[in-house]
């Protein structure tokens, strides 16, 4: 049977020289103990005051009108908490009364029916993980590559577990008529944003959700009701859904014509592209950190696709001459974020590192320069170019 090299390399190699420093005595019994009693149970839980992750929050003129980003080097795992997802709104955050907010589903079907909230969660529910990403996350590096950490070229993506209810069960009970080629989802802010999704879609995999990580929906994530359609790029997954409309075409909403489209170099649009591509980011080590030093070094990141799991992810430390297959954490779920792990020891050189995901479809993550070669260089939106890191010899990292 062959041997796992990290295997070995782990086992026998001394702590010290994995990280490069001596290890400190262990605490004593009396250093240990706190010396005073603890804070009191508490109705709704609190995380530390020494963590300290947080969303970038922008400076705009009109903070109803903009987007927050998910510090995605700041977390472990694959699932981002509630309070840490992504926020991307276009008219502020709506305050609806669950008991008040309905969902009406109308156009070609032979029964319109409207839901309250309690008739939806009477209804068979689901809880699936799907991560939901903005179209126009990482659109700076089609212009000037560099964004200067991952939070900022990268943090208009989350993943997380959603519960709520097929939309196929409520496009049934309404009576879906055959003409029915589309449907409009439209939300109750108050620019009322809408978008047009294929009905294979709606009668597919795709849910309205009322609620996140175990709990109800956060109201900048939707609340109470929001349409998920996992792979779909992110202002399809409308919030605080309202209305589901069946129609024979798209309804060539603000949002698909003026926005969320590409121009094409030959003067045409790229238009509802809807699935999202597969990409990858190395969170650790990453733009604006800096490691302690020569040694052992785990190289951590995520990657994603809208076409289904990751197969593969691909690290290459020498600036992509050579590449390296990376271990990936399991469950590996569609449409979902993957983690991945590459165990690499530094030797204290510059060097620049990236990653390439592939997906369950053949999919392989293009590079920057492959990317601009078949789109030109018009676009703002669908970014999924390899990202690379470039380490320097004091440790700092930055973007190139």
């Amino acid at each position: 049977m062959k041997k796992n090299p990290r295997r070995r390399f782990l086992q026998f190699a001394p702590l010290a020289a994995l990280t490069g420093c001596a290890t400190k005595p262990a605490a004593t019994e009396e250093e240990q103990l706190p010396s005073q009693l603890g804070k009191p149970l508490s109705a709704y839980g609190e995380r530390s005051k020494y963590e300290t992750a947080k969303r970038l929050v922008p400076e705009v003129k009109r903070p109803q009108i903009g987007a927050t980003r998910t510090p995605l080097a700041e977390i472990d795992g694959t699932i981002t908490p509630a309070s840490l997802h992504f926020e991307r709104h276009h008219a502020g955050v709506p305050d609806l009364d669950p008991a008040k907010h309905t969902l009406l589903i109308h156009g070609l079907v032979e029964r319109p029916a409207v839901f309250t909230i309690a008739d939806l969660k009477r209804l068979p529910s689901e809880t699936r993980t799907h991560f939901v990403e903005c179209a126009g996350n990482s659109g700076n590096e089609w212009k000037s590559p560099g964004a200067g950490d991952v939070v900022r070229g990268f943090g208009l993506a989350s993943n997380t577990e959603w519960t709520g209810v097929p939309l196929r069960i409520l496009l049934e009970e309404a009576g879906l008529k055959k003409e029915g080629k589309w449907f409009l989802a439209e939300g109750a802010d108050v620019c009322k944003m809408y978008r047009s999704i294929p009905i294979e879609k709606g009668l597919g995999d795709a849910m309205i959700v009322y609620a996140q990580n175990g709990e109800a929906l956060r109201p900048e994530q939707g609340y109470p009701l929001r349409l998920l359609v996992p792979g779909y790029e992110g202002n399809a997954n409308v919030k605080w859904v309202r209305q589901i409309k069946v129609v024979d075409q798209p309804g060539q909403a603000k949002d698909e014509t003026s926005k969320y489209t590409d121009l094409l170099a030959d003067g045409t649009a790229r238009q509802f592209s809807l699935v999202l591509d597969a990409k990858s980011v190395i969170t650790s080590p990453s733009g604006g950190q800096k490691l302690a030093g020569q040694g052992f070094h785990e190289i951590r990141g995520l990657a994603w696709s809208g076409r289904g799991r990751i197969d593969r992810v691909d690290v290459s430390t020498d600036g992509g001459k050579t590449w390296t297959r990376a271990a990936l954490q399991e469950p590996r779920l569609p449409m979902a974020f993957t983690r991945f792990r590459l165990p690499w020891a530094w030797d204290g050189q510059p060097v620049e590192i990236l990653s390439r995901a592939v997906d369950e479809s053949g999919y392989v993550q293009p590079s920057r320069e492959e990317l601009t070669e078949a789109r030109g260089g018009n676009s703002q939106y669908h970014y999924n170019g390899i990202k690379q890191w470039k380490i320097e010899a004091d440790g700092s990292v930055k973007s190139v």
